[in-house]
C-alpha cells in the first residue's frame, strides 16, 4: 500500500504509476532532460518488465498528450487489430461458440503498445529512443524484487503457463512461483528490449521479433502472421470531450469506452452533489445509476469505428443527456446487464517543467493475458482479442483487420484555457469509467486534493474478471447506513475490503491555478508512488 498521505507537490515534473521502481524511472528521464512523452516510454517499459502480470510489449496502450509548444491536445490509439485469419467460421469450425480466454486463440490480435511508444516519441520525443529504454534493459538483466501483486497473480495463473507456455515462462523461477521480494531476472525480455532500443519498432512489426511471434503461433495453433503485424499502425485521432463545472473534460473515442464518462457527467450535471452530501446514499446511487445507463449505451454501441458508424457527437451531447436523464430514478436501483471485463492494466500520469502533460494507459487485458509467451521474448502476448463476439450480428462481432471494443480509458481535464488542469486514469475495466466519475465529482464538486479524492472510498457495479453475477461492490468503509439505504432502493450488494484491489489503481495529477505548480496522488491499491521532481 502507498503510505502516501498527502498530495505530493512539484515545479518541476511528476510522474505516477502503479510500481515504485517504474516511477523512478520516470523521474530519472525527467531529471536528465527529457519531458513527459520521454518519461512515459521509459515507464511503459520498466512496467512491462517489474509489472508483467499487467502489461507489457504484447499488449495495447492508449495516449493523451498535451502538447506546451503548439498548446493542443492529441490522442493516440495504440490497439491492435485482429488477425486475418481470425474469422468467426474458423473458431465455430473448431467447436466454439467463445473466443478461448487463453491460449493462442486468444493471441489474435497484433499487440499495438510498442509502435504507440514510437509514434508518440517520433512527434513528441526529446530524449534519444536508445536511452528510453535503458532502464528497462537494466531491471531485467539485473533483476528487480517481485511484488505481492505478481506473486499472487502468477500463482493463480501457473495452471495457464503450464498448458499454453511451458518452456517458456519466465515468470516462474526454476519452475516455481517467486515470493515476493524474491528477485527475479528476465534474460529474455532484456535482449528483446535491447533489440528494440537499436532497431526500433520495426523489430517488432516487420523484424525478428516479429518473425519469432508469427513462427510460434503458426505451430501452435495460433492466427496472427507476419502480414498482420507489417500491416500494423497506430492512429492519431481527435479527443473528444464535454464540459463539466466549466472545465473541458477530455478523453478517446471508440474503439475506447471513453466516451461513458462523458455521458455519466452530462447526465449528473443539473444536480446538487453538494446538497447530496459526499459520503450519502443519494450521492453513491446517483453515481452507480448514471453509470448504468451509460453503460447501456457503451455496450449498443462500442466497437471498432472503421467498421459501424457510430454517433459519438450525439452521444456525448447535453442534448441526448438531457433526453435520457428522465430515465434516472433517485428513489429505485434500475435493473441492467453487464457482460464480464478484465481488470489488469496500468495507468500513468506524467507532466514535465516545460508544460507537457501524458495521461496513458497499457494493458494485456486479463493477468497475464493469453498465457501465451513466445520463446526467447520475455513478455506475454494479450488476450484482448477474446472480448470480440462470434455472433456475426453482434454489434463488436470478430471480423479480421477489426479493433475490439476497449475499455482502455485514459482522461484529461484542460481549463477553458485549454491548459491541463487533471491528468486521470485508472486500471479496472468495467471500473474505468466509474472511477474516474468519482475522481472527478470528487475535484470538481467538492474541491478534494488528488490524494484525498483517490483515497476515499469507491464502488463499483457491474461484472469484472472472474464475476459470476451482476453486483454492486462497495469498499468496507462505505458506513453502514449508506448500505442499508441503497439496499432499500433495490441495489444487489456485496461489500468487500476496505482497501478493495478491484476498485482500480488511481492515479492523478492537478495543476494549480498559475498552472506550474502541482500536486498528484497516487493510489494506495498499487504499488506505486507518485514522485514529484
Amino acid at each position: 500500500m502507498n503510505p502516501t498521505e498527502e498530495p505530493v507537490t512539484s515545479k518541476q515534473g511528476m510522474v505516477i504509476c502503479p510500481h515504485s521502481l517504474a516511477s523512478e524511472v520516470g523521474a530519472q528521464i525527467l531529471r536528465d532532460g527529457g519531458n513527459a512523452v520521454d518519461a512515459a516510454i521509459a515507464i511503459q517499459a520498466a512496467l512491462g518488465v517489474v509489472y508483467p502480470h499487467m502489461t507489457g510489449l504484447g499488449g495495447d496502450a492508449f495516449w493523451l498528450i498535451y502538447d506546451a509548444k503548439s498548446q493542443a491536445l492529441y490522442g493516440l490509439n495504440g490497439s491492435g487489430r485482429a488477425a486475418q485469419r481470425a474469422t468467426i467460421d474458423l473458431y465455430q469450425q473448431q467447436g466454439h461458440q467463445f473466443i478461448p480466454q487463453r491460449g493462442p486463440l486468444a493471441a489474435m490480435t497484433v499487440p499495438g503498445a510498442v509502435a504507440s511508444w514510437e509514434q508518440a516519441h517520433r512527434r513528441f520525443g526529446q530524449q534519444d529512443w536508445t536511452t528510453l529504454l535503458q532502464p528497462a534493459i537494466a531491471l531485467a538483466e539485473l533483476g528487480y524484487p517481485v511484488s505481492g501483486s505478481q506473486s499472487y497473480w502468477t500463482r493463480r495463473d501457473r495452471p495457464h503457463f503450464e498448458q499454453h507456455s511451458p518452456s517458456a515462462c519466465p515468470f516462474l523461477a526454476q519452475g516455481e512461483v517467486p515470493a515476493p521480494q524474491s528477485i527475479l531476472k528476465n534474460p529474455d525480455l532484456a535482449r528483446t528490449l535491447e533489440t528494440l532500443s537499436h532497431e526500433g519498432a520495426s523489430a517488432f512489426y516487420q523484424g525478428a521479433i516479429a518473425q519469432q511471434i508469427a513462427d510460434h503461433l503458426n505451430s501452435v495453433g495460433g492466427l496472427l502472421t507476419l502480414d498482420d503485424f507489417t500491416a500494423h499502425h497506430s492512429d492519431w485521432v481527435k479527443p473528444i470531450e464535454t464540459t463539466y463545472q466549466g472545465y473541458r473534460i477530455a478523453q478517446l473515442p471508440p474503439n475506447s469506452q471513453g466516451f461513458a464518462v462523458l455521458q455519466m457527467l452530462n447526465l449528473i450535471e443539473p444536480f446538487d452533489l453538494q446538497g447530496m452530501g459526499h459520503d450519502s446514499a443519494d450521492y453513491y446511487h446517483l453515481m452507480i445509476e448514471a453509470t448504468k445507463l451509460a453503460l447501456v449505451d457503451r455496450g449498443h454501441w462500442l466497437t471498432d469505428p472503421d467498421f459501424v458508424k457510430i454517433p459519438i457527437n450525439k452521444l456525448v451531447s447535453k442534448a441526448y443527456a438531457d433526453r435520457r436523464r428522465f430515465q434516472l430514478s433517485l428513489t429505485r436501483a434500475g435493473q441492467y446487464a453487464a457482460v464480464p471485463m478484465g481488470s489488469d492494466t496500468t495507468y500513468t500520469a506524467v507532466a514535465d517543467a516545460f508544460g507537457n502533460a501524458v495521461s496513458v494507459i497499457q494493458s494485456i487485458y486479463f493477468d497475464f493475458g493469453s498465457a501465451v509467451v513466445v520463446p526467447q521474448t520475455g513478455f506475454v502476448l494479450q488476450n484482448r482479442g477474446c472480448f470480440f463476439s462470434l455472433n456475426p450480428n453482434h454489434l463488436n462481432c470478430l471480423m479480421p483487420g477489426k479493433r475490439t471494443f476497449h475499455t482502455l480509458m485514459p482522461g484529461m481535464v484542460l481549463q477553458p484555457s485549454g491548459h491541463p488542469y487533471l491528468i486521470l486514469g485508472t486500471m479496472g475495466g468495467e471500473g474505468q469509467p466509474q472511477t474516474q466519475l468519482a475522481l472527478l465529482t470528487r475535484l470538481l464538486d467538492f474541491g478534494f486534493d488528488p490524494q484525498t479524492a483517490i483515497d476515499e472510498p469507491r464502488w463499483l457495479w457491474g461484472r469484472t474478471w472472474g464475476d459470476e453475477t451482476v453486483s454492486l461492490t462497495l469498499e468496507g468503509r462505505i458506513p453502514i447506513a449508506v448500505r442499508q439505504a441503497l439496499r432499500e432502493r433495490g441495489h444487489v450488494l456485496t461489500v468487500g475490503p476496505d482497501w478493495n484491489v478491484k476498485m482500480g489503481h488511481a492515479h492523478v495529477i492537478r495543476y494549480a491555478p498559475d498552472t506550474e505548480t502541482m500536486e498528484g496522488g497516487c493510489d494506495r491499491r498499487s504499488d506505486g508512488i507518485a514522485i514529484g521532481l
